[in-house]
């Protein structure tokens, strides 16, 4: 309907000229009352308005507006600059000639992030159906303490073969025990966190679909250079009952993300992978094709705006509790930080209980959010006394029937010091065995050895579907799953 009232109101425009009291103006919904700017620089706003109009944006923090002529197909554009982060609520006005014809409210200048991926990061402080988000109900009953300084917009699963203008009924909500089971679990925790160490109200753009892979974020030019990937054929099995299933390709970034690249963020955050459990081969490189595409999208030089990553949990799934597909994405995962600029994973190995091995949405999703949190805060607002990066195998010594493992981010040394789980060996045969590891203090490394390896000549840790781990430096980030049999070249 919005489009047959602009398209009257080109051809008019041709040849009536536009008086004020006749103009409208039409805002997308991811601009409305209770958002929340990017503080500190200019901000991206736009919408529709009768062609040739003149739409002034003002924020109540300044004397004047900034101003912009709607174009022939009653598109607009404006950047608006913004003060730094305040808790105090602002109007925003949007004026044609004399006329104010909307007014926003209760919108709060702070940190903006854009939070995508697939079911965890879907997956609302309500839970699931038989998968309960862990206190979330006691997070749900006290949201509305949260409403000065937290907002949280949620894009509807409405995929598309070809790119959307504007999503809809994505409007900003302050959390309450009403709004509050809805909203991404892992995003509010993140929120929640960064919003208490850094003193300014954080705004999330929930964008995330259970079950999409790598591909179904990626746009049709991108999708079209894959030799591997027959594209026409993926849309045609993707398209079910009259409507897009999670597995189809491009439909999520066309139907989600597209609509939305517009808004100014400070960063994004993603928690996917499972989809592509058995693609590993491709994922990095595809990862990086895609996180390229998103930056363009949102205005940002290549490499400015952060990406952080969340590995996939462990689950026995995938083919069996001790199979190595998952452990393979993972390790994907990490590699592709190594392809990408200003690229961050969060280990999420020990974030599961044993009852969850056949559970692909572990209940824990607070500390998945406060991970998030600490490494933005070390790696993206610069707060280095806040541990953001989890111990990185770094290189291993043989000593007769031990292997001595040495890691990054463990300057303060590695905890337990004993009964460390998920660490194997193998001789020259490359069959892995359980492994006993302790620490060694002095050198702050793992000692690991098995009675069924004689003559060790690699070792693995956490590198199964199942396998959780419990070694972390002195901050209590856990270690990143490795294995030395075949570990990429760092850059």
């Amino acid at each position: 309907m919005r489009r047959f009232i602009f398209v009257i109101m080109a051809a008019l425009a041709i040849i009536t000229p536009v008086s004020a009291s006749e103009a409208v103006l039409v805002l997308p919904d991811i601009i409305s009352s209770n958002m929340v700017l990017q503080q500190q620089t200019n901000v991206r706003l736009w919408g529709k308005a009768t062609p040739g109009a003149v739409v002034s944006v003002k924020g109540d923090w300044t004397s004047e507006g900034v101003t912009a002529k709607a174009a022939a197909d009653s598109t607009w554009h404006v950047w608006l600059p913004t003060p730094p982060a305040s808790m105090k609520p602002q109007t925003l006005t949007f004026t044609i000639g004399q006329q104010t014809l909307i007014t926003l409210n209760d919108v709060l200048i702070g940190e903006v992030w854009f939070c995508s991926g697939q079911s965890n990061m879907q997956m609302p402080l309500n839970g699931f159906d038989n998968c309960p988000i862990r206190d979330g109900n006691e997070e749900i009953a006290l949201a509305a303490q949260w409403a000065s300084c937290i907002r949280m917009a949620t894009v509807p699963t409405r995929g598309s073969d070809r790119p959307q203008e504007w999503a809809s009924n994505c409007k900003w909500q302050k959390p309450s025990y009403t709004t509050a089971p809805q909203m991404s679990a892992s995003a509010w925790y993140f929120a929640k966190m960064l919003t208490q160490v850094l003193n300014v109200p954080v705004g999330i753009i929930a964008c995330a679909w259970g079950g999409s892979s790598v591909e179904g974020w990626t746009p049709r030019e991108i999708l079209e250079t894959y030799a591997d990937f027959d594209l026409q054929l993926e849309l045609e099995r993707g398209y079910e009952d009259g409507r897009w299933r999670w597995y189809a390709p491009m439909v999520m970034y066309n139907g989600l993300l597209h609509p939305l690249r517009h808004y100014t963020v400070k960063g994004f955050l993603w928690y996917q992978g499972e989809a592509n459990v058995g693609k590993h081969a491709t994922y990095a490189q595809r990862m990086k094709n895609m996180v390229e595409q998103w930056r363009n999208d949102f205005d940002g030089p290549p490499a400015e705006l952060p990406f952080y990553q969340a590995e996939i949990a462990p689950w026995a799934g995938y083919g069996g509790a001790d199979g190595e597909s998952g452990a393979l994405l993972r390790e994907a995962q990490h590699a592709a930080t190594r392809i990408i600029d200003n690229c961050y994973c969060i280990v999420t190995n020990d974030l599961v209980e044993p009852y969850e091995s056949s559970q692909i949405h572990p209940a824990n999703k607070r500390d998945v959010g406060y991970r998030f949190a600490y490494s933005v805060l070390h790696h993206t607002y610069g707060c280095h006394q806040i541990a953001g990066d989890s111990p990185e195998y770094d290189h291993m010594v043989i000593n007769g029937s031990e292997i001595e493992v040495f890691f990054r981010h463990a300057e303060g040394g590695l905890s337990p010091r004993r009964d460390i789980h998920g660490f194997e060996v193998s001789g020259a045969d490359g069959v892995f065995h359980p492994a006993m590891a302790t620490v060694n203090e002095q050198h702050k490394s793992v000692v690991v050895s098995s009675t069924e390896v004689a003559e060790p000549v690699a070792v693995r840790y956490c590198f199964q579907n199942f396998l959780p781990g419990n070694l972390i430096n002195h901050r209590g980030l856990p270690a990143v799953p490795f294995r030395t049999d075949q570990f990429p070249q760092r850059k």
